[in-house]
């Protein structure tokens, strides 16, 4: 786990909310303070569903929402003239691109050993901080799955000229 705060907040929320910088996660949670506190849960709802599109993978091919369509929802709250108290929104990584960051030399864990690969997007007192989190399905003592997130998360924001410091 690393956290890396990022330098320029507003340039990042414009990206986080109005591009499709991080259409390759899954939407799992959100809270935002503003004149009220939002709580949004990303999972998906089963009664919302038939018995045919709740098993149907084209209708619901995960258990949570994707990014890009929350997307807008959490612009709206938190877009407008005064900065929100805080806000926290949790997402993974969609499970097909989990494979891509394990390399097979520096371990031996598999994309099915692992549940979820975790960003955490945090704000508060007008700072914004990532943090990085892996959950595996069991126990394991290995924490290479941990060193090759962290390690892909800065490559990405470095590819992106996002700035940021190590906390």
């Amino acid at each position: 786990m690393i956290a890396l705060q990022i330098k320029d907040v507003k340039h990042f929320m414009g990206r986080l909310l109005g591009t499709d910088f991080l259409d390759s996660f899954l939407f799992v949670e959100a809270v935002v303070s503003t004149y009220n506190t939002f709580t949004i849960d990303g999972r998906m709802n089963r009664d919302f569903f038939t018995r045919e599109e709740w098993e149907d993978p084209s209708v619901r091919p995960w258990d949570f929402s994707p990014w890009e369509r929350m997307r807008p929802l959490l612009f709206e709250l938190i877009r407008g003239k005064k900065t929100p108290v805080s806000f926290r929104i949790i997402l993974h990584l969609m499970p097909q691109y989990v494979s891509g960051i394990l390399d097979p030399a520096e371990t031996t864990l598999t994309a099915e050993q692992i549940k979820a690969l975790v960003l955490t997007c945090r704000y508060e007192n007008g700072m914004l901080t990532l943090i990085t989190g892996t959950s595996l399905h069991t126990f394991l003592p290995d924490k290479s799955a941990d060193v090759l997130w962290d390690r892909a998360v800065k490559t990405f924001l470095d590819r992106r000229e996002v700035d940021y410091d190590l906390l």
